[in-house]
């Protein structure tokens, strides 16, 4: 069966049941007790470095264990198997100082995956599917591994970006049917991963479906990096996944409240793999099949899942039972989810229509503010992160950053700032919007913002090609944009940025400028005529303007498009 037929054919599945995800592949290297001469292998007899415990290297050294492992699995009625790559990133492999094997590890691990699967559906006629699994890494891009200096950071979004694309290239080479970010614990870490995949489809030609997955770590509801599952999701939702889920940390019990807010506000499939319990004293997980098939049983009946497995602990008797409760329990249908502006810090901001105006803190701007400025030509870093806890205080509900002064290193400013406040739970909880009129210190700011942030802005006065260009890296970066020009309307270029749009105008700033509506890839602000609701600025000061229609941008291009003529040549949404 070819790729697209298989693709075709899961999709089916997903929707008359509940498909099977795998176990643990970890739990299963363990219960084989292998030695270090297993890691090594011949290749690398003589490495200068200890090798056990780098399971991703056995795809190469003890192929036949990955094997049987797979096998286990799929004879136990996994749907899914997942690629033997939760590691094969090079922050991860630069531990046994192996960066250079990214590439050869995935690929051989989607080979043989593939093989496994294959095999199966041949002896029984029923197709398997591949996943390809992309770790969180070992590293933090949100989070500094100082608490001494909390702005410091040992990995960057770049070099995130690089290893993703080489990995995610290397498994869809390697056949597997679809990408899965999983394991997510640090959300900048995943929207990296999600710009590499959609750089990488780009670049090979091949675009495949993506699967997301976080991870909650405890009873706060929180990933790591102190996301909450909706602000999550609003995050990673440019990405347009086939599946969202959360898996590790926690066992099922544990992880339903979390996933039930996903089911509610995903308007896409949701899976649930949990660990087997919690870890006891020894670090081992004592949930039986029994015990966990019970819990996830209710998942299924409460029509919170479309697809389930499980994570660390769990054992071929653990899917062989989640298989007999999901079978013949109808999945989860997808909702209708309100069109809403979704913005995130760590926590969600969602704009509605009956929302009135939205509080934008404009303090952290060295051109508008003498007293911001003069902190930042000082380097005192620490009282401008004040001023931006004070502003949220005050009721900001997005604070907007600008770093737009001659005398300054705009670019370093910013991520400095953006850095710091990312470790101040009272600052972070509010969206950002990163405003300057240099585009290398709009994505410098990008890449250090985990939640979904809004670009102010981008224009056409630099011709439509650039425009298009910056449209569509806001949308990878899953950002919401204001186009502060007029003339998009005569983009004739299907813009492949999309939407949905409030109008609302702030003259004072731009002459047409757009409000955010949330959507599945990013946000697209278009400047209209007659403003809409109201919007303030700065704290404390309302700026009040005339209403105005909402406007639907259909998901694909020409629907944009066409969206754009209607708004402004017929005045209404498109169908």
């Amino acid at each position: 069966m070819e790729r697209k037929d298989r693709i075709d054919s899961l999709m089916q599945s997903l929707d008359e049941r509940i498909v099977l995800l795998d176990g643990a592949m970890g739990t299963m290297i363990q219960g084989y007790g292998l030695a270090e001469e297993d890691y090594r292998g011949e290749r690398f007899r003589d490495s200068s470095r200890d090798l056990k415990g780098n399971n991703d290297l056995l795809t190469l050294t003890r192929p036949l264990v990955i094997r049987e492992i797979h096998t286990a699995f799929l004879e136990a009625g996994a749907d899914v198997i997942e690629t033997n790559t939760f590691n094969s990133n090079a922050p991860s492999m630069a531990d046994y100082g192996m960066e250079n094997l990214v590439a050869e590890l995935n690929l051989a691990a989607a080979r043989l995956a593939r093989a496994c699967a294959d095999g199966h559906a041949k002896r029984t006629g029923s197709p398997r599917y591949v996943a390809g699994v992309l770790g969180p890494t070992n590293r933090t891009a949100s989070i500094s591994p100082d608490v001494n200096d909390p702005g410091y950071r040992n990995i960057r979004f770049a070099g995130l970006v690089e290893t993703y694309e080489e990995a995610a290239t290397a498994l869809i080479q390697g056949g597997v049917d679809f990408l899965m970010v999983e394991t997510i614990f640090d959300t900048l870490n995943a929207k990296a991963a999600i710009f590499a995949i959609k750089r990488s489809f780009a670049r090979s030609g091949v675009t495949l479906p993506v699967m997301i997955s976080g991870t909650i770590t405890d009873a706060s509801g929180r990933t790591l990096s102190g996301q909450t599952v909706e602000a999550f999701w609003n995050s990673v939702r440019h990405a347009d996944p086939f599946m969202i889920g959360l898996n590790c940390a926690l066992g099922a019990a544990d992880l339903r409240p979390y996933v039930a807010e996903l089911a509610r506000v995903a308007d896409t499939r949701v899976c649930a793999h949990p660990n087997a319990g919690l870890p006891n004293e020894f670090g081992e997980y004592d949930e039986t099949p029994e015990q966990m098939a019970g819990i996830i049983e209710e998942f299924a009946s409460s029509k919170l899942i479309n697809m389930t497995g499980g994570c660390c602990g769990t054992r071929p008797d653990h899917i062989r039972a989640l298989r007999e409760v999901v079978e013949g329990v109808s999945p989860r249908a997808v909702p209708e989810v309100p069109v809403r502006c979704r913005l995130s810090g760590l926590e969600p901001l969602n704009i509605g229509p009956d929302d009135l105006f939205v509080n934008v803190g404009e303090r952290c701007n060295v051109t508008g503010s003498a007293v911001f400025r003069r902190l930042i030509e000082a380097n005192d870093y620490g009282a401008a992160v004040q001023v931006a806890r004070t502003q949220v205080e005050d009721g900001a509900q997005i604070i907007d950053v600008n770093m737009d002064e001659g005398m300054l290193d705009s670019e370093k400013a910013i991520v400095t700032l953006l850095d710091l406040i990312a470790t101040e739970p009272d600052v972070a909880r509010v969206p950002i919007m990163i405003d300057s009129s240099k585009w290398s210190v709009i994505e410098a700011g990008l890449q250090c913002v985990q939640g979904k942030a809004v670009v102010n802005s981008i224009s056409l006065k630099e011709g439509e090609e650039q425009f298009i260009e910056q449209a569509q890296l806001v949308r990878a970066y899953g950002a919401a944009v204001i186009v502060d020009d007029g003339q998009a309307v005569e983009v004739t270029h299907p813009v492949v940025v999309v939407g949905i749009a409030s109008l609302a105008v702030q003259h004072h700033c731009f002459q047409r400028g757009l409000h955010a509506q949330g959507c599945k890839a990013c946000d697209i602000l278009v400047g209209a005529d007659r403003p809409t609701g109201c919007l303030k600025r700065d704290v404390g000061v309302a700026q009040n303007f005339r209403p105005d229609l909402t406007v639907a941008v259909r998901h694909d291009e020409e629907g944009i498009q066409t969206a754009f003529r209607q708004r402004f040549r017929q005045g209404k949404a498109p169908a």
